[in-house]
């Protein structure tokens, strides 16, 4: 266990304690630990399986069915392509396969210097500017793999200039 996970830990058993006694308590537990860290550690799958007296397998089970789930870190940024129906009608997929391409990740994956994580979205409620695209919490419209590529270097600007 690294020394980041292990600092981790208590704000995990925080949240169990918080929430363990509610019913139905495994979804909300791995909701708010998703929320405080940005995932949800390996390390807290025994913890969590004890607390709701569950084996592991069932607690990793809910977290690798649920795609909003991660067990582990995102990069510094998270970029959504909407591949809802509007979308994909004006050019998602090119859009998609071009992001893929760009960033040399798949769906949930992060890239090597860990600052872009690629997900997918149903609908971000921006039809009649597709294909679109959410980038941390700001939606972006109309997007052409040229804009998509302006985006990701702005991203990238925005890390050097951090460090």
């Amino acid at each position: 266990m690294t020394a980041v996970n292990e600092q981790m830990l208590p704000l995990v058993r925080e949240v169990i304690s918080g929430l363990q006694h509610k019913p139905g308590a495994l979804l909300p537990i791995l909701h708010e630990i998703q929320n405080r860290l940005g995932y949800i550690p390996p390390e807290s799958v025994p913890l969590i399986a004890e607390a709701l007296n569950q084996s592991r397998a069932d607690i990793h089970g809910v977290i690798s069915f649920y795609h909003q789930f991660r067990s582990t870190a995102p990069g510094k940024h998270t970029i959504e392509v909407c591949r809802a129906e509007a979308c994909q009608s004006m050019g998602a997929r090119q859009l998609e396969a071009h992001a893929k391409a760009t960033l040399g990740v798949d769906y949930h994956g992060t890239t090597s210097d860990q600052n872009i994580t690629l997900e997918e979205v149903y609908c971000l409620g921006n039809c009649a500017c597709s294909p679109s695209v959410r980038i941390n919490d700001e939606i972006v419209g109309r997007v052409t793999p040229e804009k998509f590529d302006q985006l990701v270097d702005e991203l990238r600007s925005q890390t050097l200039e951090v460090h």
